[in-house]
């Protein structure tokens, strides 16, 4: 059989609620400005109350001066513990301070900005083992090998479906403005990349382009392309003659 203990709540004690004057007597003594009426007496355990007076300061609407008093066991004179400045349910109060890292958005770090990466950071993954022989280290720099860590999976789905859903990919607007076939993934100027991402990523490298020196998708698109164009030219030869009529003056006989 389990038994269940409920711990039952200090009642309100008489003494120190009804200590008013003292609480602010208290306020006064610690030069708080803008005392103004009394609001209430908030039991916080035994034999001790919060005692709460309305600030009146300009700007601190909502605020409340808190006056904290106790006593001892069988004492009649109360002590006072605490005088705070504390906001009330509608207090004007600064939001929740949110650390730096948790602020920041794409593109925020600027020219001359320097941004540490965690040392453990779920998008990266150590790249290979340090070795202490320092001609195995030495071959490693050589070979492209002296990173000490490099994206892993799950960062590498991650950017890729940053980049496609955003400007790169085949909903951006100017990609949808642009003929069908006109995809990035059949124009010469397309710079596949290498590793993993090559299959539906690139660089675009058209100088007159919108997007030159940006990654695209395979699937993007734009009016540069190097051949759409060219596909729909007609030779003048090939075009039907026409005349313009509406210009011909007829002359009286």
């Amino acid at each position: 059989m389990t038994t269940t203990t409920v711990a039952r709540r200090a009642r309100l004690d008489r003494t120190c609620a009804d200590a008013v004057d003292v609480a602010r007597e208290a306020l006064a003594d610690s030069d708080a400005d803008g005392v103004g009426e009394y609001l209430e007496a908030v039991n916080e355990g035994e034999r001790l109350v919060t005692h709460l007076f309305d600030c009146d300061l300009p700007g601190y609407r909502g605020w409340q001066w808190a006056v904290v008093v106790t006593r001892a066991p069988r004492a009649r004179k109360v002590t006072v513990c605490e005088v705070a400045l504390l906001p009330g349910h509608d207090a004007i109060s600064a939001p929740v301070w949110v650390p730096w890292s948790e602020r920041l958005a794409p593109g925020d770090v600027g020219v001359g900005d320097l941004l540490p990466t965690a040392p453990d950071d779920d998008r990266l993954m150590p790249a290979y083992v340090l070795s202490d022989d320092d001609g195995v280290e030495d071959i490693a720099v050589e070979l492209g090998v002296g990173r000490k860590r490099v994206m892993n999976r799950e960062g590498r789905l991650e950017t890729a479906a940053r980049w496609y859903e955003g400007d790169s990919g085949p909903t951006a607007e100017i990609s949808t403005s642009a003929p069908a076939d006109a995809r990035c993934g059949t124009c010469g100027f397309y710079l596949q990349l290498a590793g993993s991402l090559r299959q539906a990523f690139g660089v675009c490298g058209n100088l007159y382009a919108a997007d030159d020196a940006r990654v695209v998708s395979a699937d993007h698109g734009c009016g540069a392309h190097s051949e759409v164009l060219t596909e729909e030219e007609t030779a003048l030869e090939a075009l039907e003659t026409v005349y313009d009529d509406g210009a011909v003056e007829d002359l009286d006989d």
